[in-house]
């Protein structure tokens, strides 16, 4: 379909590219995870300021796992206890970490009046699917379990994130439901997932932007062991048949995403089983543009109408 830039993205956009900046498949992961975090200063906004942020390390299969748990000045208790949200950046489950995603994590922890606690899983190549989802489901069984120590509501975790953050956090609300811990909601923003990468945002050019077509493939194929492991729902939830009882969900997608199609099917076929969706999209967006604050005046707003979603959860 048809995409046409808000100003401020076009400008954005402009600007990465006659500032030549690499594309990320010409580069090594290492190479790719240092770039990536240097785009940080040109467009993170102010990080705000908190009650507290600790970083830390919990138990995972692979070994122990970072986390960093961000805790607002103005905190929402129930019966003593916070509400709290597990997030986990994006980054095609190759490049991305806990700085990388930081001033989202603080922003959302005190838009959402909630304890968040970030999860550095295990990147690929390095480690293949499935290490991230593994970490993904581990990480949140064990803020459930521990939750009563970490000041946290047990029945009022929720899961989120962005790009492959996204498809982590389906993939632990899918799992949970047969397997637990209680999942209160999803928050996903702009998730990939389906692995098939057929819906026409794929190959539309307006798509291409910052996250290209050619990228998409690059972090698939570094993260899957072959294609084969994108066919189960473990790595694309959107195979799963029956969405029937999974928490309520706000879904947001950008205009020239190429994980467009993939994240407002997504939205619907929740819908269609039943499940309460939130869902809000951003035509003249790009992927990635909630973390650009600093450039993208509608990032901000995003992640306050994201906040005030989750505050409304009770």
């Amino acid at each position: 379909m048809p995409v046409v830039l808000d100003p401020d993205a076009a400008f954005v956009l402009n600007a990465f590219r006659e500032a030549g900046r690499p594309p990320y498949e010409t580069l090594t992961p290492k190479e790719a995870r240092e770039f990536y975090l240097a785009g940080r200063v040109v467009s993170h906004p102010e990080p705000p300021e908190l009650a507290s942020v600790q970083n830390t390390t919990i138990p995972g299969p692979g070994g122990a796992i970072p986390v960093r748990t961000y805790t607002p000045k103005q905190l929402r208790k129930y019966d003593g206890l916070a509400p709290a949200l597990v997030f986990f950046h994006g980054g095609g489950w190759v490049i991305g970490d806990l700085d990388s995603h930081d001033v989202v994590c603080r922003t959302l922890a005190r838009d959402g009046e909630m304890i968040v606690i970030s999860v550095d899983y295990r990147l690929a190549p390095e480690h293949k699917f499935p290490a991230a989802v593994d970490d993904a489901i581990a990480a949140t069984k064990w803020v459930s379990l521990n939750a009563k120590s970490l000041g946290i509501d047990a029945g009022r975790i929720s899961v989120g994130g962005d790009s492959a953050g996204g498809n982590l956090s389906a993939i632990v609300a899918i799992d949970a439901r047969q397997n637990g811990p209680k999942i209160q909601a999803q928050l996903l923003i702009y998730p990939a997932t389906d692995f098939a990468m057929t819906h026409p945002s794929h190959s539309e050019p307006e798509t291409s932007c910052l996250l290209t077509h050619t990228v998409i493939r690059w972090f698939r194929d570094h993260y899957l062991n072959s294609l084969a492991d994108g066919e189960t729902w473990k790595a694309s939830p959107a195979r799963v048949t029956d969405m029937k009882q999974l928490p309520p969900a706000y879904v947001l997608t950008a205009g020239a995403d190429p994980l467009r199609d993939e994240g407002d099917e997504y939205a619907k076929r929740l819908e269609s089983a039943g499940v309460p969706v939130t869902w809000k999209t951003y035509p003249g967006q790009f992927h990635g543009f909630i973390t650009m604050g600093k450039l993208l005046t509608k990032a901000n707003g995003a992640i306050k109408e994201m906040g005030d979603w989750l505050k409304k959860l009770g």
